[in-house]
């Protein structure tokens, strides 16, 4: 089973060994809008392996209005995939932390001291809405780290009613929120105008985490198209630091 996956091909010139750990993907089928089969999971794990990465948490979506996932759900969706890929023979670890949208639930979540899925050193991985500004994003993010969490805050350069400020990013920082950049936004696969705030969020030094964001294998293969981007082997990206803890 799954010995499909190991077919020879040209391998990619890609090397992301410097990154090590992956600390954002949805591959555990079927609990959001991630991957749907257990075979897509192992094959972006190994293509993941594949550039170099030798530690990965997949980090499912909670958002109560679509993906009701608890820790329960989570770790045994977790199971599943640890078991195939081990099956195909993989020798990248596989982890999950949860990614979770600031909405009633996830505060509720916070403030009665229930079980977070976190990243390591007791990160919190958190998105913003997309639409509109949340009120309270610094109190919430205050919030957490209140409550002896580190905040990170998923692709902020997808942001985009932040752009009209964009000052707010360093004050999100200077508060202590960590900064996780998509992989994907280092060419143009979520437009032009996300790309660029990218850039600039790179060159002020705000960035924490690169992370692939990988919802399905295209994304990963899509990896290559930032292959030749300045900031993967220059930037000094911190997901190295979290390897070994």
């Amino acid at each position: 089973m799954l010995n499909w996956l190991f077919d020879t091909k040209k391998k990619e010139e890609l090397d992301l060994s410097r990154i090590g750990i992956d600390i954002h993907s949805h591959i555990i089928p079927g609990i959001d809008d991630g991957v749907e089969t257990i075979e897509e999971s192992v094959a972006m794990a190994k293509k993941m392996q594949e550039y170099g990465y030798s530690r990965m948490f997949t980090t499912p979506h909670v958002m109560w209005d679509c993906y009701k996932n608890t820790p329960e759900i989570i770790s045994t969706g977790l199971e599943d995939v640890r078991n195939a890929a081990k099956e195909a023979g993989l020798t990248i670890e596989i982890n999950a932390a949860a990614e979770y949208f600031i909405d009633e639930h996830f505060i509720d979540l916070l403030t009665t001291g229930q079980e977070l899925m976190t990243l390591p050193g007791n990160r919190l991985l958190v998105e913003l809405p997309y639409s509109t500004p949340l009120m309270n994003t610094s109190e919430t993010l205050f919030s957490i780290i209140e409550r002896g969490y580190q905040p990170v805050l998923a692709h902020p350069e997808r942001y985009t009613y932040f752009y009209s400020d964009p000052s707010v990013y360093k004050k999100l920082a200077d508060q202590g929120c960590e900064l996780q950049v998509n992989i994907l936004s280092l060419s143009n696969h979520y437009g032009e105008n996300v790309h660029k705030m990218a850039e600039w969020l790179l060159r002020n030094d705000l960035i924490s985490y690169l992370g692939t964001d990988a919802h399905k294998i295209q994304h990963v293969e899509l990896i290559l198209k930032s292959n030749k981007n300045k900031w993967l082997t220059k930037y000094p990206f911190q997901n190295e630091k979290l390897i070994n803890i």
